[in-house]
């Protein structure tokens, strides 16, 4: 008789038995993972299109436009192998449009789809992006029906709709990249959950605009719900775009709610032998402590350079500890929230930490001086302002938002000032505030923005005095506001109030934005504000 010992050795040493399993026609891969869900996919061997998305008994892929990257590769080399517990597609794309390698990973016994895309060059059409197209699931999350676009009327463009008396747009389903480590799209009754998850930094890390950049997520139009992961665009571009390997991301079904980022494990993908992919023994980290910001305000240290990006948030203490990095040098900045303080350089080695400090420079936060008034913080958003807190999801036209024209406001209630000025619609917003005495030394007004339009920029006068023109700021070419976006360059404006202008009594700020551009209503040239202060 084999003793016990002798059975539980050789079933130690017995391969695990696998579920997952590819059947091949000669048009299409299915992917079957074994998942207790029954996850099914089915890929297009001649363009790399998902065209079968079976999970828990449904089919969830819409039937007549498919699931790809942009939309669709036209053609690619579609083939698999398998590694492991997992199975690996490769689409290779080299033609007029796309120069790339696409990669869907899928696990044994489960229901995500791991993937990376590595691109050799940008898009023909200009932009990165992966989107499932999915039926059955009407709902979203986090943001509920911002982007619920299904039987509304167009009122700008093609992306910004009326329904029910409410403003839709798809571009108000999104997140700062900092903040988006899942988003889904689910049905009625929240039983199934698609979504996109970012598991770690790796999954920004190629893309561009930084922390604080945000793009479309979700879109339910009526056929089908978008389900989008936007790597780069030109949706409010402030940074040349990055080649290279992007990813790992994730799509995934569940039945359990909503994921956690943390729940997902890429780290195999150091043993898959993707093509472009740095794995851990490439990367190195930096450590160190930020000073000189508000602890009013959340921290943030971010690191880029033309190939990469990641960012952190600090604790409580300002002390930080960057995500892994791909060695090389870097620029370091830090944030008051999403005012840029400083920015250091730091160069980071495979394999080990470096130290590096990082302390605010920015005027705004470190001159001494003496304010007269302060309108909203610098905190490089429109925070506190009217209509700051309606912006992000909705259209300024919308009947939910307040008055743009309030009239002249107190320079003590920056919740009275709108947010935005714009040229055709509330331009001459005029602030009011009182002296005890004259001020008999020159003083300084200065108007931080977040974003500027159509070349947009703001010229005060202060009393009688009017200040200089300011300079074009540099040019942002997308709509910018009226699509929820707040965050351009950040420029700041500062105007020399010469002695003797602000007087005893009663004194008036009153900001116009001037352009040589033009453009109507909520599309006029305009600025967004951060803060306005007055000082001396």
């Amino acid at each position: 008789m084999l003793s016990f010992k002798y059975l539980a050795a050789l079933s130690a040493c017995t391969a695990p038995v696998l579920s997952i399993s590819v059947s091949e026609t000669d048009s299409s891969y299915t992917v079957d993972t074994g998942s207790s869900y029954g996850f099914t996919a089915t890929i297009s061997r001649s363009s790399c299109d998902v065209t079968s998305l079976y999970f828990h008994g449904a089919e969830y892929q819409y039937g007549s436009t498919f699931s790809h990257i942009a939309s669709g590769l036209g053609s690619a080399t579609v083939s698999y192998t398998t590694s492991g517990d997992y199975v690996v597609v490769e689409c290779v794309a080299d033609n007029d449009d796309f120069d790339l390698t696409h990669y869907m990973v899928f696990a044994d016994a489960s229901s995500s789809i791991y993937m990376g895309t590595y691109t050799v060059s940008e898009p023909a059409v200009g932009e990165l992006r992966y989107i499932f197209r999915l039926t059955g699931l009407t709902e979203a999350y986090p943001n509920g029906n911002v982007s619920y676009t299904a039987g509304g009327t167009a009122i700008e463009g093609s992306d910004v709709f009326l329904v029910d008396g409410e403003t839709r747009s798809k571009f108000y389903s999104s997140e700062r990249f900092i903040d988006d480590d899942v988003y889904c799209a689910t049905t009625t009754d929240a039983s199934v959950h698609a979504c996109f998850i970012r598991p770690n930094s790796q999954a920004t890390e190629k893309s561009s605009g930084g922390p604080f950049f945000r793009d479309i997520d979700l879109n339910y139009g009526g056929d089908y719900h978008s389900v989008t992961y936007y790597m780069n665009s030109n949706h409010v571009q402030t940074e040349s775009y990055r080649q290279g390997f992007h990813g790992p991301y994730v799509f995934s079904f569940t039945r359990s709610g909503i994921p956690a980022a943390s729940d997902y494990d890429v780290s195999f993908f150091d043993d898959l032998g993707l093509t472009g992919y740095t794995g851990a023994s490439g990367r190195g980290y930096v450590a160190g402590t930020a000073s000189g910001v508000s602890t009013d305000f959340p921290t943030v240290v971010h690191w880029y350079n033309d190939d990469y990006q990641a960012w952190a948030y600090t604790e409580s203490s300002r002390e930080f500890s960057s995500p892994a990095l791909v060695a090389g040098t870097y620029t370091m900045a830090l944030y008051q929230d999403e005012f840029l303080a400083a920015t250091a350089t730091v160069a980071v080695t495979a394999g080990s930490t470096a130290t590096a400090n990082i302390a605010a420079t920015a005027a705004a936060l470190t001159d001494s001086h003496t304010t007269v008034f302060k309108l909203g913080d610098y905190d490089g958003q429109p925070t506190g302002f009217l209509n700051a807190d309606k912006q992000l999801r909705m259209h300024p036209s919308d009947t939910r938002m307040s008055d743009w024209n309030p009239g002249t406001v107190a320079s003590t209630d920056a919740s009275a000032l709108p947010m935005a000025i714009f040229k055709d619609v509330n331009n001459g917003q005029a602030i009011s505030f009182s002296l005890d005495s004259a001020i008999s030394s020159e003083a300084t007004l200065r108007i931080a923005t977040t974003l500027a339009y159509a070349g947009g920029r703001p010229q005060a006068s202060v009393n009688s005095y009017s200040c200089s023109a300011p300079s074009a700021p540099t040019a942002i070419d997308s709509r910018g506001v009226t699509r929820g976006a707040y965050r351009g360059f950040g420029e700041v404006y500062d105007c020399t109030i010469p002695s003797g202008t602000l007087v005893s009594g009663d004194n008036t700020v009153t900001i116009n934005v001037i352009s040589g551009s033009s453009g109507s209503e909520y599309l006029s040239p305009n600025v967004i504000l951060d803060a306005i202060e007055l000082f001396y």
